[in-house]
């Protein structure tokens, strides 16, 4: 039976009440004027200039792998603003709040962050950083660019493609609305037992938590089938496996590690949840129960989500390095053997974060040589890219500053790790901030590669490019503020720092911590000339438009298509002939040899149910997390509904025909990204009217 809480319940609203929205506290107050204020003015641009119909029929309704993968990585960089902001707050109240002297703001004793709040703000921090941002922006990278890489006009599933996407939008949604309306966890990002449970969360934040990693598991988990079965079933004719360009290969080995992982996550939450909403002793101290079981759950997940997020950033930098070579990559073969053991290796090693926990020498023994091992292939990738850059003709060109730029952190990162997986070593350094800086110097990597992709592909997709001025100054303070941050962190760690603290004891600490602000403020610079680099490009597109071939020694197929990629991928499936085939046809000089005869395309129609489904998900999240069952109950029953419902809607899909495609390959202005009024009709409405 359920558990029953202490403090107010009502059918109609369960646990909310007027009294658990925060307005009084002036940081959250901000912050809701701020969002409020932002979507406001989204929505009035939107009515102003009457783009409403535009949004829906384009872009919510769309099941093109190229938008929803935009959509993906818009959620994600709102997200990873967010988390850049809890960021933010974290090092500027232990800047403030170190020693006993140190003054108290905004109700705080030291700093200007009571310690409950300051919980709640490491605890989002990780939360968004890792499961909402970047593994969000990366999964749209891989929905934009996979298809066509292998020369696909889709994903193999393209409704389950956008469901994927508005359930994972939907997890987002609830970690960003428990700002305003209740808390959200205090337990860390990965939830520690027993902190997790009822007796010591009481409250709503471990639920909003739970609830929007459930979501997001899921929606991730349906991605990784969809990407797999999309490399595996649809690659172009002649595509044989050694002919896949490096991205897809990396992309294969992390949505395998997806979709084995996440499953287990959904596990170890599953059984938390029966914890707080049944009453059963999963994780307690007593009953029955192992507070170990949650903390081996969580990292046979967490370990290899690690590389669920690095292996696409090393498939994005092993795209980048050579373009801007001017030479294929380097021990192309070895390099996808070294993605594989990566990948396989990433479940062998999730006990050595927590060393310290006393399962033996033998026990601790196995997993230092096997994180140990992990460092070969890495060490493989780092002197395969240095190779690539060997007598290569180098052009240093914004992505190729940030793929550069994320090796240099790889080895910082890889070296530091190598010190943490001998347990002699661990135990000193345990849950300092010498391991906060580490994963930092790796998640970073991934960052690196987010944005090296970002200048890369984005002229693709919407047909001009970014500012290069901006862009470089991007770059530059960007790493001024890793480079500023983190060695005063590691440092730090090895002073005896240990992580989450909102009070630092120690007043030497005090010109470290000044430096970690002083590296913040480089990183406020460089979030500066991001946006300015977006808005300088928007303004000046008509100038920065380019043809196919944006950078002029690209080597794979998404090169081949028009430039804005049209809705349809490729007016003919190529046929490949080797590796890197665009770099073949171009310097055989066949780059600009069109088909002889065009075809008819088949595109499936839009569709509604997507959006309804991750509109639904959220309502049952929220009725939850609040305990108000009716809402959840009718959520969930709303779901099925619309998956029964949409059984009915013709889904035979459009033809677009042979001379279409003909007209639309000779004056392409009209089939990019962005172009109103070329979706497919959506299937639902069709079946209303």
């Amino acid at each position: 039976m359920l558990v029953h809480l202490q403090g107010p319940w009502t059918p109609l609203f369960g646990r909310l009440t007027l009294a658990q929205i925060p307005y009084h506290n002036g940081i959250v107050l901000g912050a809701f004027i701020f969002a409020a204020g932002a979507g406001l003015v989204i929505m009035a641009a939107l009515t102003y200039y009457r783009k409403w119909g535009y949004l829906i029929r384009e872009w919510i309704t769309s099941l093109d792998h190229k938008k929803i993968g935009v959509m993906y990585i818009i959620v994600g960089l709102v997200m990873l603003f967010r988390g850049f902001i809890d960021g933010v707050m974290i090092r500027t109240q232990q800047a403030m709040a170190d020693g006993p002297h140190s003054a108290g703001h905004l109700q705080a004793l030291h700093g200007y962050l009571p310690p409950f709040h300051f919980d709640q703000i490491y605890s989002s921090h990780g939360t968004i950083m890792i499961i909402f941002a970047v593994t969000v922006v990366l999964t749209g990278f891989q929905n934009i660019i996979v298809p066509l890489q292998i020369g696909a006009r889709d994903m193999a599933f393209p409704y389950l493609n956008a469901v994927s996407l508005w359930l994972t939008a939907a997890g987002a949604a609830l970690v960003m609305i428990s700002l305003f309306v209740g808390d959200f966890s205090h337990a860390g990002w990965v939830g520690i037992i027993p902190l997790t449970e009822l007796p010591y969360s009481p409250g709503v934040g471990v639920d909003y938590w739970d609830w929007a990693l459930q979501l997001s598991s899921l929606g991730t988990t349906l991605g990784a089938l969809n990407l797999i079965t999309t490399i595996v079933m649809m690659r172009a004719p002649g595509m044989t496996w050694f002919r896949m360009p490096f991205f897809t290969w990396a992309s294969l080995s992390t949505q395998t590690i997806g979709l084995t992982a996440f499953p287990v996550l959904g596990v170890a939450l599953a059984l938390l949840s029966a914890d707080r909403y049944l009453g059963t002793h999963f994780y307690t101290g007593g009953m029955g129960g192992n507070l170990m079981l949650y903390t081996d759950l969580f990292w046979i997940w967490g370990h290899p989500e690690v590389y669920f997020i690095i292996l696409p950033a090393w498939g994005i930098m092993s795209e980048v390095i050579p373009v801007f070579s001017e030479k294929a990559l380097f021990g192309y073969t070895v390099m996808v053997a070294a993605t594989l053991s990566i990948a396989g290796l990433s479940w062998a090693v999730w006990l050595h974060h927590f060393f310290t926990m006393g399962a033996g020498p033998g026990v601790n023994l196995f997993f230092s040589v096997s994180t140990m091992l992990v460092g070969i292939p890495t060490g493989v990738k780092v002197f395969n890219w240095s190779l690539t850059l060997y007598r290569g003709r180098l052009r240093f060109e914004t992505p190729m500053l940030w793929a550069i730029g994320g090796l240099i952190l790889l080895l910082v990162g890889g070296l530091t790790g190598m010190m943490l997986a001998i347990p002699a070593i661990n135990y000193t350094v345990h849950n300092s901030v010498f391991v906060i800086a580490h994963f930092h110097m790796m998640f970073l990597v991934s960052v690196y590669g987010i944005f090296a992709g970002m200048m890369f592909w984005f002229p693709k997709v919407f047909g001009f490019r970014l500012d290069e001025n901006s862009g470089r100054k991007f770059f530059i303070f960007f790493s001024l503020g890793t480079a500023t941050t983190f060695s005063a962190m590691f440092t730090l760690g090895f002073m005896g720092m240990t992580r989450r603290l909102d009070y630092l004891y120690d007043p030497h600490w005090q010109p470290l911590l000044d430096i970690e602000e002083f590296g913040i403020f480089l990183y406020c610079v460089a979030v500066f000339y991001f946006f300015k680099m977006i808005y300088v490009s928007l303004r000046d597109r008509a100038k920065e438009s380019h043809g196919q071939d944006v950078w002029s020694t690209s080597r794979t197929l998404e090169w081949m298509t028009l430039t804005p990629v049209p809705y349809y991928n490729f007016a003919v499936i190529p046929e490949v002939h080797g590796r890197d085939e665009w770099a073949s046809r171009r310097e055989s000089g066949f780059e600009d040899s069109g088909p002889e005869e065009y075809e008819d395309i088949h595109l499936p129609k839009n569709s509604i149910a997507p959006a309804v489904i991750g509109a639904l998900a959220f309502g049952f999240g929220f009725g939850m997390t609040w305990r108000i069952w009716w809402m959840a109950g009718l959520s969930l029953l709303g779901i099925i509904g619309v998956v029964i419902l949409r059984s009915f809607a013709d889904q035979s899909g459009i033809v677009l025909s042979a001379e279409a495609v003909r007209r639309m390959e000779q004056k392409p202005e009209g089939t990019g990204i962005i172009t109103d009024h070329i979706s497919p009709p959506v299937a639902e409405l069709e079946a209303l009217s």
